[in-house]
């Protein structure tokens, strides 16, 4: 919602920009998606890996 207020504040004050925005945003979209993806892997494996070490402590009762 904010940012959908952003877009008509920039559209009152400049369209023509605001425009752009809105035609480019799908191209946008699609360049970051590999950088998310990417993160969510990255991610997934620093869970894995706090597991692992945290496993021991979990196998002897610690919380």
């Amino acid at each position: 919602m904010f940012s959908f207020l952003l877009w008509c504040i920039l559209f009152v004050a400049c369209w023509p920009l605001a425009l752009l925005a809105l035609l480019l945003w799908p191209l946008v979209w699609l360049l970051t998606l590999p950088f998310r993806l990417l993160g969510i892997a990255v991610d997934g494996a620093f869970a894995l890996l706090r597991a692992v070490v945290m496993l021991p402590a979990r196998v002897l009762g610690g919380r």
